[in-house]
């Protein structure tokens, strides 16, 4: 999630490591060029595939993910701070308006309405935008 435009970017791996993670990365740099000089600011749970990605990108700054810290940098949230994180504004928005309180008779039948609703996103949203954008009080 972009949360200065509120763009949502979606990626569906198969299934989740520091592999697909590191992946999402690439595809995200790679969809989402900056001008030179800038980068994107990653904002990662604690999920263990990203913490195994933090540790080989920027801790230990293996040469072949230097194409990563060019484009990016991150935040790792405390542990149990998910209202930090900008994403599950999008998870909340979602269970309210497509999938609280319904049945949905297959796998298939939920992927799709999941895919259509976030699709919806991909160019910007001023409902994300303004959920995800956290204002500080002085």
């Amino acid at each position: 999630l972009i949360p200065g435009t509120g763009a949502l970017y979606v990626n569906k791996p198969e299934w989740f490591n520091y592999e697909t993670t590191i992946q999402s990365f690439r595809d995200f740099i790679k969809q989402n060029p900056l001008t030179d000089g800038k980068k994107y600011l990653m904002i990662l749970d604690n999920a263990p595939w990203h913490k195994k990605a933090i540790r080989l990108i920027w801790k230990e700054e293996h040469e072949e993910y230097q194409d990563i810290r060019e484009a990016m940098t991150y935040i790792n949230l405390p542990p149990y701070s998910p209202d930090l994180n900008p994403i599950e504004q999008v998870w909340r928005t979602t269970r309210r308006e497509k999938t609280h309180n319904r049945y949905f008779p297959s796998l298939d039948v939920i992927t799709e309405v999941l895919d259509e609703f976030f699709g919806s996103f991909v160019n910007g949203s001023e409902q994300l935008m303004s959920l995800c954008n956290f204002k500080c009080f002085a």
